[in-house]
């Protein structure tokens, strides 16, 4: 959604980096062009002043102007006032002393409330809560079903009537169904319109005041730029919310929406929905979400994703056979099933430090060359994945036709296996300066000391050299 904003943040920077000392005329050239790509990306009015004022106070004070690497200051003045104008510090889930919490969702229709409960859930889940999901969106025919369907799909319980008229009294009784069934977290789907209406907030503020949530939280789609701000403003001042859920955060829009929300409504965005799949939906963090709009990775992020994949164990096991040399096509097909548990390849690659600008030139990151070398690998025999030295020329044309693609595809395929076989071996072994090794064994060997393996160098032989006689 940033890339655009990122890659015009990251040219005016750029300017200031062919710089030796600034001056104010310096700073304010760089900051006209943020100031730009701030508007194009739709961020609202009121939030482009604050923040390019800010700046422009830190940036041309002594400290700065003075100093000897001028550009790397503004960069990360810019950094911690975009951090500030994203909401600062993360603000977490609050849960009740006192269980059942009660979280109520609120939103227009069709910024994806009823999905992102069912997200909501299913993270909840994960960490070891027993959630109950309510269906009170009864103005929505297919509201109802849709609920229900996540809640199977992720195994948690729904209270729903589709004979129901009154949504304030169905989110009375689920209070009675979680104790009943021993659920210690309530979300209520409360149900959203096209646009802002009194019937629909006064309907909002009646469940409200019934049912007493811990948690109000307002689901934003991130797509709609500024209008988003407007509802959020509208929904303040008559519901009232606790946080904000960002979704369609993964979406070909501008981004304004996330830029600006926090900071014109005074409310913590909460969480962001990166994607369409259920698991698509992690906490929101604005120092990360800084980082990955100046282009500056989030690997923080990263290591969380990869320590939702893989088990500890296997993670060490997969060491072990790296180390001695026994990594095969087996375990390669594994690691490509393990890395899309993690989300898109091209999202992935982002969050490294300085892979934006390596990836520039390559396109969209297809996520179905994945599907391509599992369909090439399962066409293999258990033996060839085991020791795929054996596979020859015919081998090659069996295995091709087997999964419907060509030779070279097979060759392509063994080929990029022997690079990331080289590549592991290198980052289990410590020898890549500067890459730990990627199980968290410290990149060295057993004894976890991190001291870097020698390379190995072959004996020198001296054919006719004679030794040297005492006389």
């Amino acid at each position: 959604m940033f890339d655009s904003l990122t890659d015009r943040l990251e040219a005016a920077f750029r300017r200031l980096r062919g710089s030796g000392r600034l001056s104010e005329d310096d700073v304010d050239e760089v900051l006209k062009e943020v100031r730009m790509a701030l508007l194009e990306a739709d961020v609202h009015l009121q939030t482009v002043r604050h923040f390019v004022s800010r700046v422009r106070e830190r940036a041309v004070g002594e400290e700065v102007l003075k100093t000897l690497t001028p550009a790397q200051q503004v960069v990360k003045i810019v950094n911690e006032e975009l951090v500030g104008i994203l909401g600062g510090e993360s603000e977490p889930l609050r849960f009740s002393q006192r269980p059942p919490t009660i979280i109520m969702m609120t939103g227009l229709q069709g910024s994806g409330k009823t999905t992102a409960s069912g997200k909501l859930a299913m993270q909840i889940k994960k960490g070891g809560r027993r959630p109950l999901l309510v269906a009170c969106d009864l103005r929505r025919p297919a509201a109802i079903q849709q609920l229900q369907q996540l809640g199977e799909q992720i195994g948690v319980p729904v209270v729903a009537d589709e004979s129901a008229t009154d949504p304030v009294a169905l989110a009375k009784s689920s209070l009675e169904v979680a104790r009943q069934q021993g659920r210690d977290v309530i979300i209520v789907d409360t149900a959203g319109r096209l646009h802002v209406d009194e019937e629909m907030m006064h309907e909002a503020a009646a469940i409200r005041d019934t049912i007493n949530p811990t948690e109000t939280l307002l689901v934003v789609d991130a797509m709609t730029g500024q209008d988003a701000v407007n509802v959020a403003t509208s929904f303040l001042e008559k519901v009232d919310y606790s946080g904000i859920i960002l979704s369609k955060l993964d979406g070909d829009a501008r981004g304004g929406a996330a830029l600006s929300i926090a900071h014109v409504s005074g409310r913590p965005v909460k969480f962001a929905s990166v994607g369409e799949k259920l698991d698509e939906f992690e906490p929101f963090h604005p120092d990360r979400m800084a980082s990955r709009i100046l282009g500056m990775g989030d690997v923080l992020t990263l290591i969380e994703k990869a320590e939702e994949a893989y088990e500890e164990e296997e993670a060490a096991a997969l060491e072990e056979k790296m180390r001695k040399g026994k990594f095969d096509l087996q375990d390669f097909l594994d690691q490509m099933k393990q890395l899309k548990k993690m989300g898109s390849l091209g999202g992935l690659l982002k969050m490294i430090p300085g892979m934006r600008q390596h990836m520039k030139g390559l396109g969209e990151i297809d996520d179905d060359a994945l599907k391509h070398t599992q369909a090439v690998i399962l066409s293999m025999t258990p033996a060839e994945r085991a020791e795929p030295g054996v596979i020859d020329a015919s081998r090659k044309k069996r295995i091709a036709k087997g999964c419907g693609m060509t030779v070279n595809d097979v060759n392509a395929l063994l080929r990029q296996f022997d690079q990331a076989k080289q590549m592991m071996k290198a980052m289990v072994g410590g020898g890549v300066p500067g890459v730990p090794a990627m199980t968290g064994g410290g990149g060295a060997g057993k004894s976890g000391s991190g001291k870097a393996k020698r390379p190995h160098r072959p004996k020198t032989h001296h054919k006719n050299k004679k030794k040297k006689r005492k006389k």
